[in-house]
């Protein structure tokens, strides 16, 4: 299964095979034509759906004289297994109706015995949700193939009482034994009663689903910060499986020439240039030319996602390299990608970027990749020069447009980000091995002479604790709290989690 973006057509990406999608095929679009710069298709951010198969498990049991001819629960007859499919029905619309993420729940399936289990596991699902109400282990085991994810639910107080909340861990996870023996399942993966806790564990599997597989351009090539960091684009592809394509500089240096002929872009850059500037929230605290050129840029670089199917872009040498190619700074044109639903990152670092994509996914919203201070004393104060404005999803915060700090040139979005917001924090190592994650809440946007976009994040936790299980260097922030989903995907994954709230 592909998890990634496709390079045929598939319900994330535009109706027809076009030029730009027939070009994509090769691993590096380096070589590719630059295309035609005035042409305004552009990919759509990838959104592919959760495709879950929820399966009723149950088995008849007909009245014995002088025997025990029943098991523990209240579902044994045709009368009450009916009712039951009800109320699944009803538990599963109400529960899409409040999912936040594209998610398609296929026809609840009925299944009593093993061989209907193992039929049923074949199917075109990414997860299978199974209601035990049954005793029988047997079916369960079918239909939980080690290679799809899998979920039980089991009814306590919310209905007519299932066998498995009974027996589920003795029976089902421990197969009587003391020791787990279920490949791919343990009691992270049973939920009993609430259709919400299936929602959240969705909500993960769905961020996982669009991580793995993942494609994305890399401006330059692909990187990793730091000694230990030059690794960072291997292990991305062995763990995550990401499709990484890479675009020269002198590809970009002749894209950007062609650009600056091109009336139509040079049109549209100068009409974007001016309602983002007549936006009330932004105030312009760099030459006008540098944001106009950003703009130039980012059309760019839509130009190029277009061209490879893809919604996702980082840059290398973003700090140096890119500022006498494109006479102006990355950071806006990242900035603005990240607010129309894209993943746009800077410095190429794929020790942190997997870990943007599936917070990306699973929040819904825009991330931030950041520098980190030292933790100390409750706070932490996090910086950098290519922050989103729409934060939250929809509203788009006020924010100063500066010169990127380093350099002193360009464009760079000072975004103030709103005081008493919680954010989740995700800190993953070199080696892509672990990954730590804890919350906080944002109660200042400071300006002192680093990054741009600065937080000061007070974190809800141990400090002193944070500070000894620090790895790596670049850190992920996006509003809101989701550090369950982030430790239940990365479980999935095979990658460690440390929660450190």
């Amino acid at each position: 299964m592909n998890h990634g973006c496709c390079g045929s057509l598939c319900n994330a990406c535009p109706a027809g095979v076009t030029r730009r999608g027939f070009l994509a095929g090769a691993g590096s679009v380096s070589g590719l034509a630059a295309g035609s710069l005035t042409d305004p298709v552009r990919q759509a951010p990838i959104k592919l759906p959760l495709r879950v198969q929820p399966v009723f498990v149950w088995q008849i049991k007909t009245r014995q004289p002088a025997t025990s001819w029943r098991t523990t629960a209240e579902i044994h007859t045709e009368e009450e297994a009916a009712a039951e499919r009800e109320r699944i029905g009803r538990d599963l619309a109400g529960m899409a109706a409040r999912a936040e993420f594209p998610i398609e729940v296929l026809p609840l399936a009925t299944v009593h015995d093993t061989e209907q289990a193992a039929a049923l596991s074949k199917g075109a699902h990414d997860v299978l949700i199974m209601y035990a109400a049954g005793w029988e282990r047997k079916p369960l085991e079918a239909l939980a193939r080690p290679d799809k994810w899998n979920l039980i639910f089991v009814r306590h107080k919310s209905g007519r009482i299932y066998y498995m909340y009974i027996g589920v861990h003795p029976h089902f996870l421990r197969k009587t034994t003391d020791d787990y023996g279920q490949p791919g399942m343990d009691v992270d993966d049973v939920v009993v009663d609430s259709h919400l806790d299936l929602l959240w564990r969705l909500r993960a599997l769905y961020g996982l689903k669009n991580t793995l597989g993942k494609r994305i351009v890399a401006v330059g090539s692909a990187g990793g910060w730091g000694a230990d960091g030059r690794n960072a684009p291997e292990h991305a592809r062995a763990r995550f499986k990401l499709d990484i394509r890479t675009v020269s500089y002198p590809d970009l240096e002749a894209r950007l020439k062609k650009a600056a002929a091109d009336a139509a872009l040079l049109g549209r850059a100068q009409q974007a240039t001016g309602r983002f500037l007549a936006d009330k929230g932004v105030r312009l605290e760099t030459s006008k030319d540098f944001v106009s050129r950003a703009f130039v840029l980012t059309e760019v670089f839509r130009d190029i996602l277009a061209e490879t199917n893809c919604d996702a872009i980082t840059i290398g040498g973003c700090m140096r390299t890119i500022l006498p190619i494109s006479e102006t700074t990355a950071c806006l044109p990242l900035s603005i990608l990240n607010d129309e639903g894209y993943l746009a990152f800077c410095e190429s670092d794929f020790v942190a970027i997997p870990s943007g994509i599936l917070l990306h996914y699973i929040s819904g919203k825009p991330v931030f990749l950041c520098n980190a201070s030292f933790p100390y004393d409750g706070i932490v104060t996090v910086s950098h020069c290519t922050a989103p404005r729409r934060m939250d999803g929809n509203e788009q915060e006020p924010a100063r447009i500066l010169t990127h700090y380093e350099s002193d040139y360009g464009a760079a979005p000072k975004v103030e980000m709103r005081k008493g917001q919680q954010v989740t924090v995700l800190d993953p190592d070199f080696a892509g091995r672990r990954w730590l994650g804890f919350a906080g809440e944002i109660t200042a946007t400071p300006f002192y002479p680093i990054c741009r976009t600065q937080l000061e994040v007070a974190v809800k936790g141990d400090t002193a604790r944070l500070a000894r299980q620090l790895r790596g260097f670049h850190w992920m922030v996006c509003y809101g709290d989701y550090l369950r989903e982030t430790g239940y995907a990365l479980k999935k994954a095979g990658v460690d989690w440390l929660a450190a709230s």
